[in-house]
């Protein structure tokens, strides 16, 4: 009976001592053997492995997945004008090195995952974000250069995150704000900038509008008075022309150059029906009237 005892313990031993002796890698995680607290041996391909047993041998799983580095309240950073600006970053992230990721970040077997790298990362950003922003304006910062501060921030962190063994996929800048105790007056420094710059294209337009209304009077009386010339001149050629018909009328013929004038002092004369002209019956203007050729 003692021995069926011992049989059953012995077993039972062997098969605990197994199974700590065994472990499975994944395609998702990095597996890192620790010997009394000294790392040995770091594993990156899936698949069965051995130990000896624990407390001998250890494993510490590191995730290979990405991972989100994200700060759920902005963080103030100074600008070179020294105003404070709140920025809010993401990052991703992933561990490529496990042996330099658990040296460079001090973590032991006890805490070896993300939580330690996420630290360091988050010094990185924000130490990054500092030095970036504090070279910039608040306008470069808010608006004219947030593509090259993000692109800036990326390269400083990737640079630093290599030294620790991972590889930052991507870092963005979700938010960039001003604090609460000061939007309000530097919107109204806003407002009164956009007014002033509007004021001034407003002034640049009514002079440039004065300046093509004065051209356009000026064109335009050069134009009447030359029209006016051109036809004061073309009525005077007209008036000699009609003068030198007329004198060379009288010259062939008095009597019926004075005829016509008759007839057209008669027209102008009689024009309107309520027209009223007292003459002598005898008087030289009816002499046309009492006989055409009364004078010939």
């Amino acid at each position: 009976m003692s021995r069926v005892i011992t049989s059953l313990v012995a077993l039972v031993v062997a098969v605990v001592l197994a199974s700590s002796s065994m472990f499975v890698v994944d395609q998702h995680r990095y597996a890192v053997v620790y010997a009394m607290g000294e790392l040995r041996e770091t594993i990156k391909e899936p698949g069965l492995y051995f130990k000896l047993p624990a407390p001998l041998q250890n494993v510490v799983w590191l995730d290979k997945r990405l991972q989100t580095l994200d700060t759920p309240d902005g963080e103030r950073y100074a600008t070179a004008e020294k105003k404070e600006l709140l920025v809010d970053a993401f990052v991703k992230w992933k561990i490529v090195d496990p042996r330099r990721y658990l040296v460079e970040t001090n973590a032991g077997a006890e805490r070896a995952g993300a939580e330690r790298g996420g630290e360091k990362m988050t010094q990185i950003v924000r130490t990054a974000l500092a030095a970036e922003t504090a070279t910039r304006s608040v306008a470069d910062v808010v608006s004219g250069q947030r593509g090259a501060l993000g692109a800036a921030v990326r390269e400083r962190v990737a640079k630093e995150a290599r030294v620790l063994g991972v590889e930052v996929v991507d870092v963005r800048l979700k938010r960039i704000d001003f604090p609460d105790q000061v939007s309000a007056a530097v919107i109204e420094r806003m407002k009164a900038e956009r007014m002033r710059v509007a004021n001034e294209v407003r002034a640049g337009a009514a002079a440039e509008g004065q300046q093509i209304r004065g051209d356009a009077e000026r064109q335009r009386a050069t134009i009447l008075a030359e029209a006016q010339r051109d036809a004061e001149t073309i009525r005077g050629d007209g008036d000699a022309k009609a003068s030198q018909i007329y004198a060379a009328s009288f010259g062939k013929n008095p009597e019926f150059y004075r005829f016509y004038r008759s007839m057209e002092a008669y027209k102008a004369t009689f024009k309107g029906k309520s027209d009223i002209l007292v003459l002598d019956a005898n008087s030289e203007f009816f002499k046309y009237f009492k006989g055409p050729g009364a004078g010939k």
